[in-house]
C-alpha cells in the first residue's frame, strides 16, 4: 500500500472510495485528490489528511489514477493528462458506458487501463465493483483494481463486453430496488399505515431478504416458495404481479439500460 493514489475528480463515490481505502489501511500521505472546485479540496484535506493536487501533478506523481469524473467530461480531463501520464501509469476508470480502448487511445502507448463499474452502496461499504481488464492491462494490474474497490465492498471480474449488462443490472441496480421501496410504501399507506412504519417495515424485509439471499444458498424461487402459502396472502399478491407484466417489464427495464450504456460508449449522449 506504500503507491501513490490519486482519485480525480472527487465526489460522492470518489470520496465514498477515498474514505474506505483509509480505512483498509491505506495511508492519508499516499493518497492524493483533486476536485473542481478549491474549497472542495480543501475539505477533504481537512476531513481525511489526503493532498490536494492538480490533474497534471496527480499525472506526473502518482502510481495510479482513479478517474471518477463524469462521462462527458472524460474526454477534457484525458486531453489534459495525456502529456504528462507515463506508459507505466495505472488508470483505473470508474465512467459508466466507456470502454478501455476511449483511453488508450488517447494516451501514451501501452497505457494499461482498467475499467470499473461500481455502485452508490460504495457510500456504506457494500458496493458492488464490476471490474474488466484493457489490451495492456496485467493480472497485477487488475489485482490492484481489486484491492482498491474491495474497500468499499465486493469486486466481480468480467470481460469487457459484458459491462454493458453489469451497468444495467448493478450500476443502476440500487435505484430499482429504491423505486420498488418508494412504491411498496405508497401501498403501505393505501392500506392504512403511517409512512414511517411502512418505511421501516419494508426496509428491515429488504436487508432481512437480501441477506438471506446472500447466506442461505438457496435459489431465489425456493426462497419465494417458502413465503408462499396454498391459497395465501402471498400467492395473491403473486398473481397480480405477473397480472401487470412486473416480470416483463423489469426484463425489459434492464435491456433499455442496457441499450443506453451501449449509445453511450457509441458517444450518442443526446
Amino acid at each position: 500500500m506504500s503507491q501513490k493514489v490519486a482519485v480525480l475528480g472527487t465526489g460522492k463515490i470518489g470520496e465514498a472510495l477515498l474514505s474506505g481505502m483509509i480505512r483498509a489501511g491505506w495511508a492519508p500521505a499516499d493518497l492524493l485528490v483533486t476536485a473542481r472546485r478549491p474549497e472542495r479540496a480543501e475539505e477533504l484535506r481537512t476531513r481525511y489528511g489526503v493532498s490536494p493536487v492538480t490533474n497534471t501533478e496527480a499525472a506526473k506523481t502518482a502510481d495510479t489514477l482513479i478517474l471518477t469524473v463524469k462521462p462527458q467530461d472524460m474526454g477534457t480531463l484525458l486531453d489534459e493528462l495525456a502529456p504528462h501520464v507515463p506508459a507505466d501509469r495505472l488508470i483505473i476508470s470508474g465512467a459508466a458506458g466507456i470502454p478501455t480502448s476511449f483511453f488508450e487511445a488517447r494516451l501514451p502507448a501501452g497505457t494499461p487501463v482498467v475499467r470499473v463499474m461500481t455502485n452508490t452502496p460504495a457510500l456504506v461499504d457494500e458496493a458492488m465493483s464490476v471490474i474488466s481488464a484493457g489490451s495492456h492491462a496485467t493480472e497485477a494490474h487488475v489485482a490492484h483494481a481489486e484491492e482498491i474497490f474491495g474497500a468499499v465492498g465486493k469486486t466481480l471480474r468480467v470481460p469487457e463486453s459484458q459491462q454493458d449488462a453489469c451497468t444495467a443490472l448493478s450500476g443502476s441496480g440500487p435505484a430499482y430496488f429504491f423505486y420498488l421501496v418508494e412504491a411498496m410504501t405508497d401501498a403501505g399507506i393505501l392500506l392504512g399505515l403511517p409512512r414511517d412504519k411502512a418505511h421501516d417495515l419494508i426496509v428491515q424485509s429488504a436487508i432481512g431478504a437480501a441477506v438471506m439471499l446472500r447466506d442461505s444458498g438457496e435459489h431465489p424461487v425456493k426462497l419465494r416458495e417458502n413465503v408462499t402459502s396454498p391459497a395465501g396472502t402471498t400467492i395473491n399478491a403473486i398473481r397480480e404481479l405477473e397480472k401487470h407484466g412486473v416480470r416483463a417489464a423489469l426484463i425489459a427495464a434492464l435491456e433499455a439500460a442496457r441499450d443506453r450504456s451501449r449509445e453511450l460508449a457509441s458517444g450518442n449522449k443526446d
